[in-house]
């Protein structure tokens, strides 16, 4: 089975037995005794024993595999206290009563991605470091190399730029060429027409929330919807300090919040410009916020299964230029 699908398992799993055991506790046929059978075990067995060794067999990295069970576990328990009839519940009310838990959890790694993002910030202003090294070194100290610890330096990020993005200066980013994508389709003017619209949107949907469904509904949605415009105001300040750079023989892409990506140029088999439309597919990898990519990078070898990379710049001719200069350098070197 191929690895990108593979990875997909837990999840088609998780979606197949929850629409199962909807109609199965939502109905009354043959297969609950016609409404007198509605276990709630059968629907735990599925979802609390199954599905985690399934997340172990289709993750090879097992840190991530845990991830995984955790985030599809916890919605699982969130679907079941959904679909799962009151008067059948025993042993679920206490798991429902565990989200308490997973929110105290979320709220200790938010903390930490805050008290990170000040330490880190105080030691960059005093050496002049690359930001994404200041945010990373703290974090790898203590989790070493993990998902978690990327989950966390994008946290960091988040915080980084939605508090102190004043104090983050682009040419203290590691390389000798910057370019940026902030004005390339009107990227950020893009931003903040999201950002006004959650404005806008929110005291109404909290409203109608409220009244039609429940307060604590609308209290959930409203938090995740102030999460949102924390995210979208740090993205939208992230894009015009954090930029691609060339450093020695490699492009850092680094692109608004996103993971900075490594791409040896000794790995660039042809870069030219683009103009037409990139679908998505999974051997391409797109950095373009809007309109069409402007820079098509083919490689030698695929890295992470991508065989092509295409990137949304402000001066694609440029970028283009000081590449095949670097690149010809390294050849003749």
């Amino acid at each position: 089975m191929k690895a990108n699908i593979k990875s997909k398992v837990p999840l088609i799993f998780l979606i197949v037995v929850s629409l199962w055991w909807w109609f199965y506790y939502a109905s009354s046929n043959a297969f609950n005794g016609f409404g007198a059978e509605k276990h709630e075990w059968l629907f735990m067995l599925d979802t609390l024993l199954v599905l985690p060794i399934l997340c172990f067999i289709c993750e090879d990295d097992k840190q991530k595999a845990l991830l995984k069970f955790a985030m599809l576990c916890s919605s699982a328990v969130f679907i079941g206290s959904v679909i799962i009839p009151e008067q059948n519940k025993v042993l679920f009310q206490y798991l429902e009563s565990g989200r308490y838990v997973v929110l105290a959890i979320v709220l200790l790694l938010e903390l930490t991605a805050v008290i990170t993002v000040v330490l880190a910030v105080r030691g960059l202003l005093a050496i002049n470091e690359d930001p994404d090294i200041a945010l990373q070194k703290p974090i790898d100290n203590m989790l070493g190399t993990s998902a978690l610890s990327t989950l966390l330096q994008f946290e960091g990020r988040v915080w980084t730029f939605a508090l102190l993005a004043s104090h983050i200066k682009p040419m203290a980013y590691a390389g000798e060429y910057h370019f940026f994508y902030d004005k390339k389709d009107g990227a950020r003017s893009n931003l903040v027409g999201f950002l006004a619209l959650m404005v806008i949107e929110l005291p109404l949907v909290h409203l109608l929330i409220h009244f039609l469904c429940s307060s604590t509904a609308a209290n959930i949605v409203t938090g995740l919807t102030l999460f949102g415009l924390v995210f979208f105001f740090a993205e939208y300040k992230a894009v015009g300090k954090r930029p691609i750079s060339i450093s020695g023989n490699n492009i850092i892409v680094r692109y608004g919040l996103y993971p900075s990506l490594t791409i040896p140029v000794h790995n660039i088999a042809a870069i030219s410009a683009n103009t037409g439309f990139i679908k998505r597919s999974r051997y391409i990898k797109r950095f373009n916020y809007a309109g069409v990519p402007n820079v098509e990078i083919l490689l030698h070898e695929p890295m992470n299964g991508r065989k092509a990379i295409y990137l949304g710049v402000n001066s694609p001719c440029r970028f283009i230029h000081c590449v095949k200069q670097v690149k010809t350098k390294d050849s003749f070197f």
